[in-house]
C-alpha cells in the first residue's frame, strides 16, 4: 500500500503550469508506484519537510533523475545564507537541473485589491506572492553568488550550466460563497476545498454531517473513514479552541451521502 502521504504529494497539482512568473515549473516525471521501495517519512518534521522526503524517494525511483545533491547549506564563512534544495541530473541528457520544492497550502481573499497577493496562509502568515519571489530572486540566485558558486564547484557543478525549475505543489481553498478561482497564471486545478467563517460554519447546512481536524502531516491527504469522525457540537467545540489561539484549522467533512470534503474555518 502507498503512503497517503506519497499519494496525496502526487495528487496535488502544480500550483502553475509551465512557465509563469519567469520561473519555470518542474515537470513531473512518471514513477511507477508498484516498485517503489517507501521509507519512512519522519513524522516530528515539518511539514515541508516531510514532502522533500517524498519527493527525494520519488526521484530516487525514477528513470529520468538522478539526485546529485540535495539540502546542500550555502554558507559564507560561518554564516548560511541559505540551501539549495535539489540539484537533478537528467540520466540521458546529463543537464543539471536545480529543484526548489514548494507545498503549500492557501486560502483565496477576494477582499485583498491586487489579484496576484490574494493567495495567503491560512493563518495570514504566509503569501504566494512572498514564496514566489523568493524562489527568484533569493533561492535562484543563491547559486551564482561567491559562496554558492565555490560549494557547486566542490561537487563538480558549473553553476553557469544549471537550469532553475521549481516544484511548487498548493492546495488553494476559496471563499464557501465562491469555491473557484479566477487568477491568471493560477492552476485551476489546485482548488481543495474551500474555506469560511465560524458564522457560517453555524448554519444548518452542516448541524446534520460528521467531522475530524487532521493533524498538519494528514493535510496534504485525501479525506477518509479510517478516523474517529464526530459530531457538529462536538466539532465545533475544538474548533472554537483553536480559533481562540488564532489558529485556522483543516476540517474534512463527511455529508449524509456519505461524500467527503476539506475546508479551513478562519479566525480573521
Amino acid at each position: 500500500m502507498i503512503n497517503p502521504q506519497i499519494s496525496g504529494f502526487l495528487n496535488t497539482a502544480p500550483i502553475w503550469k509551465n512557465k509563469q512568473f519567469d520561473i519555470v515549473q518542474f515537470d513531473f516525471p512518471s514513477v511507477d508506484l508498484n516498485t517503489l521501495p517507501q521509507n519512512e517519512i519522519p513524522q516530528n518534521l515539518r511539514l515541508g519537510h516531510q514532502m522533500e522526503h517524498v519527493f527525494r524517494q520519488l526521484m530516487d525511483h525514477s528513470n529520468l533523475y538522478k539526485i546529485v545533491l540535495f539540502n546542500l547549506p550555502i554558507r559564507d564563512q560561518e554564516r548560511t545564507l541559505g540551501e539549495i534544495d535539489f540539484i537533478l541530473k537528467n540520466k540521458f541528457t546529463n543537464q543539471f537541473i536545480h529543484v526548489e520544492l514548494t507545498y503549500k497550502f492557501y486560502l483565496l481573499d477576494p477582499e485583498i485589491s491586487t489579484p496576484i497577493h490574494r493567495l495567503i496562509g491560512p493563518n495570514r502568515k504566509d503569501r504566494f506572492f512572498d514564496k514566489m519571489e523568493k524562489i527568484k530572486n533569493e533561492q535562484f540566485e543563491l547559486l551564482h553568488n561567491v559562496a554558492g558558486v565555490k560549494a557547486l564547484v566542490a561537487h563538480g557543478i558549473d553553476h553557469e550550466k544549471i537550469n532553475h525549475q521549481s516544484c511548487f505543489k498548493a492546495q488553494i481553498f476559496p471563499p464557501y460563497y465562491q469555491k473557484s478561482i479566477n487568477l491568471d497564471s493560477i492552476n485551476k486545478e489546485t482548488v481543495a476545498g474551500f474555506w469560511l467563517r465560524l458564522e457560517d460554519f453555524n448554519s444548518a447546512e452542516f448541524t446534520q454531517d460528521h467531522f475530524y481536524i487532521p493533524k498538519k502531516s494528514d493535510w496534504v491527504i485525501a479525506p477518509n473513514d479510517q478516523v474517529d469522525w464526530k459530531s457538529y457540537p462536538e466539532i465545533l467545540v475544538e474548533i472554537k479552541q483553536k480559533l481562540e489561539d488564532k489558529r485556522a484549522p483543516m476540517i474534512w467533512r463527511k455529508n449524509r451521502e456519505e461524500k467527503f470534503e476539506k475546508f479551513f474555518v478562519v479566525w480573521w
